[in-house]
């Protein structure tokens, strides 16, 4: 009876420090935008350091791939957030798909047209009659923006560019089936060079160079759910511990990368790319501490409504962004 009394008396102190017990934990499920993947490494390590466990959640992090819509998933009920790039995300909103922006790890983007130096290419003009592979899903948009603002059509020609729709691989490039291919800094472009092709063999453009870069792997719900303060509440704390992950992978790569090997459940990753990704990654996020800076969020839709006659998006979207969450939980509104 002592020993019951003694525990009861445990239990009562712990959860007047804020430690819920296990049972009590608010369930958080996280759809990713793609495979288990160093690109992801801060809600893993968060997850692994016990960073979600301490703020009271227990968080299921679902892995994508290329025939998963994050949007689509949030709609049908299979998750509470979901990561998606801001093109997507807005295109889909006009759609009316009603999701919001609550947070954006990212503060810089990865994307990248990388071509072969022998095709002649050393500045966007020449892309001119080239073939380009370029990823659709939603990640078209920024390059079909990008092909905007140069006045560069993407019907094919001597003054356009023929477009092929690319697999989430560079094999047009390495197979010579295209000129140029969308690669991401911290994935494709190392395929490239792992196939056997240097570096000083390749000119690269990087959206964020270029002007055109728009915002990436930010984190969304759908817009109902931010009436509920218990919502609001238990994201705050979500994205509080995931920005402590972020932090922590910056502070321990190597040890982040380890991390998400042990989560991918199909073994398909290597130790040497996931550590050279999360290097990579850490330089996208660097900076960001998780509240979407307005000015970024406005730079996206302004590339995205500078389309010509075909604008990814038609509208100033109204309501895609939010900072409720991000103020709930501390973190500072950047400007």
């Amino acid at each position: 009876m002592r020993k019951l009394l003694i525990a009861a008396m445990a239990a009562t102190a712990g959860t007047g420090l804020g430690l819920l017990p296990a049972s009590a934990a608010d369930e958080v499920t996280l759809q990713l935008k793609w495979v288990t993947q160093a690109q992801f490494g801060g809600y893993y390590v968060a997850k692994d350091k016990g960073f979600y466990e301490e703020e009271g959640l227990d968080v299921t992090i679902k892995p994508g791939g290329p025939d998963i819509n994050p949007e689509q998933v949030l709609v049908g009920g299979g998750a509470d957030v979901a990561i998606d790039w801001m093109p997507s995300a807005l295109a889909s909103r006009e759609k009316g798909v009603p999701t919001v922006n609550i947070a954006q790890p990212f503060k810089s983007s990865g994307m990248m047209l990388t071509c072969r130096k022998e095709t002649g290419i050393t500045k966007p003009e020449d892309f001119r009659g080239k073939t380009l592979g370029v990823w659709f899903y939603g990640n078209e948009y920024p390059f079909l923006s990008w092909m905007s603002k140069l006045g560069i059509p993407t019907e094919g020609g001597a003054d356009g560019v023929t477009v092929i729709k690319q697999g989430f691989n560079v094999d047009p490039l390495i197979q010579k089936q295209a000129d140029c291919v969308s690669t991401m800094t911290y994935n494709e472009y190392w395929q490239i060079i792992d196939a056997g092709i240097p570096a000083d063999e390749l000119v690269v453009f990087k959206y964020e160079e270029q002007g055109v870069a728009t915002l990436e792997d930010g984190l969304y719900v759908l817009e109902d759910n931010l009436q509920d303060p218990a919502f609001v509440d238990k994201m705050a704390r979500f994205v509080k511990a995931s920005m402590k992950g972020w932090e922590w992978a910056r502070e321990h790569p190597d040890e982040a990368a380890d991390i998400v090997l042990e989560n991918d459940e199909t073994g398909a990753q290597t130790e040497k790319h996931q550590r050279r990704m999360m290097s990579e990654i850490n330089k996208l996020t660097d900076g960001s501490n998780g509240s979407l800076v307005e000015g970024d969020y406005q730079r996206t839709v302004d590339i995205l409504l500078s389309g010509g006659s075909d604008p990814v998006i038609t509208k100033e979207p109204e309501g895609a962004w939010s900072h409720a969450v991000t103020e709930k939980a501390g973190i500072e509104t950047q400007m």
